[in-house]
């Protein structure tokens, strides 16, 4: 199974601004990311797709392997489906590029449902620590019995009527990697955003809300996405910490 991991990077973030080059441990954030999924040794080749040239010059110096990609792109998923056009592969992987913490066993864990023929999208999740229970900023999933995603919300799912359930049992937060069949991506592509997408900003209710499967496998990892200055100095410790290992 020839896999290609791809990380979409775009200097456009609003809240904390030139997201992919901000400094964190001696690396852009985008290197750590790079350099993260390199050492999973299921994939075949790791790319950065992005629409800027001054992040295209930045990996040509540290020698990653980087391509030029449309600024028109409405989803990382859509810069995902431009590199699929032109590098052929059976799995795409969408590693985001705000997320320096990635391990390769992220990736290991999402590939284990695409050994099924009959998977097109999968995706993982991880055991929702109690402080992002009703953090909007963490995504919730909940599956069925046999590992289908039923609903991702910001909101707090499942809702106990009777009460909170004891400690954080029941909570699955979404991490935000994917790995899809190109069948799925030329889909999602074609398809126009959805009214669910829409109101909870989250792209991958554009396949549930079109009848797509997204299996969800389990990892004990947990990640934290960098959005904000804070998250960057909060990262940055973590990766300071790893490093001094």
């Amino acid at each position: 199974m020839k896999t290609v991991a791809v990380i979409p990077s775009r200097l456009g973030s609003t809240r904390l601004p030139r997201k992919p080059l901000h400094m964190m441990a001696g690396l852009p954030m985008v290197g750590h990311v790079y350099q993260a999924a390199s050492r999973c040794n299921q994939l075949a080749e790791v790319i950065i797709a992005t629409d800027s040239e001054e992040i295209l010059d930045v990996c040509r110096r540290h020698g990653w392997n980087a391509r030029m990609t449309s600024s028109d792109h409405r989803s990382g998923t859509d810069r995902v489906h431009e590199i699929s056009q032109t590098v052929a592969a059976d799995v795409y992987v969408n590693v985001q590029g705000d997320e320096p913490l990635t391990q390769p066993e992220h990736i290991d864990a999402l590939l284990e449902p695409m050994r099924r023929d009959d998977v097109l999208v999968s995706t993982i999740k991880t055991r929702c620590p109690a402080h992002d229970v009703s953090n909007p900023a963490a995504v919730k999933v909940v599956t069925s019995q046999d590992g289908k995603a039923l609903y991702f919300s910001r909101a707090t799912i499942p809702f106990h009527r009777d009460g909170e359930v004891s400690g954080t049992a029941g909570y699955f937060k979404h991490l935000g990697f994917y790995a899809y069949r190109k069948d799925a991506l030329d889909a999602f592509h074609r398809l126009p955003e959805s009214e669910l997408e829409r109101t909870e900003r989250l792209e991958q209710l554009r396949f549930l809300d079109n009848g797509f499967d997204i299996y969800v496998a389990e990892t004990p990892f947990d990640t934290v996405g960098v959005d904000t200055a804070e998250d960057a100095v909060r990262v940055a410790e973590i990766l300071a910490r790893r490093k001094a290992k």
